[in-house]
């Protein structure tokens, strides 16, 4: 079994019906509304902050976000509304089974954190396809959700099972 931490990165979608931040198209106008209201002054806001630490010699952030693309009510949705709400979301795989996991905050001490909770789960011959070297997880429908890793470390640690060709060490 595999066990990689996913990035806390904002999903992306390009799924119509849906809007770039994942909530469906058509509903709660009125709160949309004055939502986008708040949003563009906090946009203005850390703009200027982050011209402010640019201009002080600081380093532009380069992270990854999480990409989410299929066709109308596509088989990925599933996944992606349960994962919106992890704190401390992780994919576990195996040659017969995919999960994915929400230990809770990161910023707890270990003996008051939750315990870890199953979000969402697949076995073959239902599961997705993954894509490890190219952390993408396909559905038969076509729709896609490419997961950047939490950091480094995690990077290094998936490194130790691929194998030539994309092919996986499940040992």
């Amino acid at each position: 079994m595999i066990v990689l931490r996913l990035s806390d990165n904002t999903l992306a979608f390009d799924v119509p019906g849906r809007r770039l931040d994942g909530t469906v198209k058509g509903k709660k106008l009125i709160r949309r509304f004055f939502w986008n209201i708040v949003r563009g002054i906090g946009t203005a806001v850390g703009y200027v902050l982050y011209l402010a630490h640019n201009s002080a010699g600081g380093k532009a952030s380069t992270e990854r976000v999480a990409q989410v693309k299929g066709p109308e009510n596509a088989m990925v949705l599933d996944l992606v509304d349960r994962l919106r709400g992890a704190k401390g979301p992780w994919l576990a795989c195996s040659p017969s089974s995919l999960a994915i996991v929400d230990t809770g905050s990161t910023f707890t001490d270990p003996a008051d954190a939750p315990p870890p909770r199953i979000l969402w789960q697949a076995r073959r011959p239902q599961a997705p396809e993954v894509d490890l070297r190219g952390r993408t997880i396909t559905w038969p429908d076509g729709s896609t959700f490419e997961f950047p890793l939490h950091g480094r470390t995690e990077d290094r640690h998936l490194r130790t099972f691929l194998g030539p060709q994309g092919t996986i060490n499940w040992t």
